[in-house]
């Protein structure tokens, strides 16, 4: 069985394979997504580490002067998406959104020269790039260096519907968009996306920032969206932490120096997110000033940092209370807001499934990261590889053939074979 989940999962990623990049699914996402390719990269590297370097290559040749790595590139025309470059109006050689996502590229980067050491030389210049990214981060989305960054946009956080973000979303306001035409629909059930709401909304922010010009270090101050989100914030920290340790063994001492440091910062601050309550981390609204009081997978994919050993054990236990029949649930069960089949506010994503199990992987939580890694094949031999999952019956939704979903299957296969070792 694991041979041919592998043999599906590779098809799938030449598939969706561009040459220098991979579209998440054809139609529904036809351009380059930021951790949607490092996390694809992670999958290639199975069969292609070439390859895989190539993908991170593609995305951080587009990175903007300031350092900010944006959500999206968009290499070739193709009006199935929407909002589309025009509409971003952000001015780049290659059009890109404006906007940024989860950092997971130091990890990423780690990971695949980890097993590929022989490709070192040709990603040096990575080091350097995604330092500068790590450090546009904390020079613009933290002002006040709390050691923590805020998201200004809900696409930012990779979790766009969440219901973190249903009260700072309040905030916002729906009125006075210019007329659009939403393209997701057209590929997907409109009952398990965004509402037409929260999309008025997202353009707004997209129209406000637009104004701007996109002066990254002016729109965090004019956002009415800030929020610090663990699980963004907990990647962040392992990247740069992963950026340190590749930089002391590619001889790059000031470039560990600088992501050690900053790891140390985001870690140290970390513990005000905990909430004892709900046995996991939550979201800051940093325009309230007050914490979130709401369980989602984010609060849980704070385990990805290296967090306490007890704090670990209590976010396994949270998962193990959700008692859905598959894991893990992005939205906790039973909570307000909970819905099984709504993009970010139920549905088990597997990006999400593999940090959480490598983080309690590595804090000692084996038992509880096997457990996740089984349920997450299981979705795969009963439902394919779709881009999410109802948590109760199983039921694929969203995209079909999805890259980072194979992706993750080649992660968990090789997992099987040789577990990450507890630090």
């Amino acid at each position: 069985m694991s041979d041919a989940l592998r043999s599906a999962a590779i098809e799938i990623l030449k598939v969706n394979d561009r040459g220098s990049y991979t579209v998440p699914t054809k139609g529904l996402y036809p351009f380059q997504w930021n951790w949607d390719s490092c996390l694809t990269a992670l999958g290639q590297r199975h069969f292609d580490p070439a390859r895989a370097l190539t993908e991170i290559e593609t995305l951080f040749a587009h990175q903007w002067p300031c350092g900010m790595v944006p959500h999206i590139i968009f290499h070739a025309q193709d009006d199935g998406y929407f909002p589309g470059p025009e509409v971003w109006g952000c001015n780049r050689p290659v059009p890109t959104s404006g906007i940024t996502q989860p950092p997971v590229a130091g990890f990423a980067l780690r990971r695949l020269l980890d097993a590929a050491p022989d490709l070192q030389d040709r990603a040096r210049p990575l080091l350097a790039r995604i330092t500068a990214w790590h450090r546009w981060f904390h020079a613009t989305r933290d002002p006040q260096g709390s050691g923590l960054v805020a998201i200004i946009h809900p696409w930012e956080s990779g979790r766009d519907n969440s219901v973190d973000w249903d009260a700072p979303f309040d905030r916002v306001p729906s009125d006075g968009v210019a007329p659009y035409t939403r393209r997701d629909t057209q590929h997907a059930d409109a009952a398990h996306r965004p509402t037409k709401d929260q999309y008025d909304r997202y353009i707004w922010l997209v129209e406000r920032f637009r104004g701007l010009g996109w002066a990254t270090e002016r729109l965090h101050y004019t956002s009415p969206f800030q929020v610090v989100d663990p699980g963004f914030n907990s990647i962040l920290i392992r990247s740069c932490a992963d950026l340190a340790d590749l930089a002391v063994v590619m001889g790059e001492d000031a470039q560990a120096a600088e992501n050690r440091a900053l790891a140390a910062k985001g870690l140290a601050a970390l513990p005000a997110l905990w909430s004892d309550a709900h046995g996991q981390y939550l979201c800051l609204d940093r325009v309230a000033g007050r914490l979130i009081d709401n369980p989602s997978s984010g609060g849980l994919l704070a385990a990805f940092a290296p967090i306490p050993p007890d704090r670990a054990a209590r976010i396994a236990a949270s998962i193990e209370a959700h008692g859905t029949r598959f894991r893990v649930a992005s939205q906790a069960p039973g909570t307000p807001g909970f819905d099984a089949k709504r993009y970010w506010r139920g549905p088990v994503w597997l990006v999400v499934n593999y940090m959480i199990a490598d983080g309690l992987e590595r804090a000692g939580q084996a038992e509880a990261a096997a457990a996740i890694r089984a349920s997450s094949l299981r979705l795969i031999t009963e439902s394919g590889f779709a881009e999410y999952y109802d948590p109760l019956t199983g039921e694929g939704l969203g995209g079909g053939q999805f890259t980072w979903t194979a992706a993750m299957v080649l992660e968990f296969l090789s997992m099987q074979r040789s577990p990450a070792p507890a630090r």
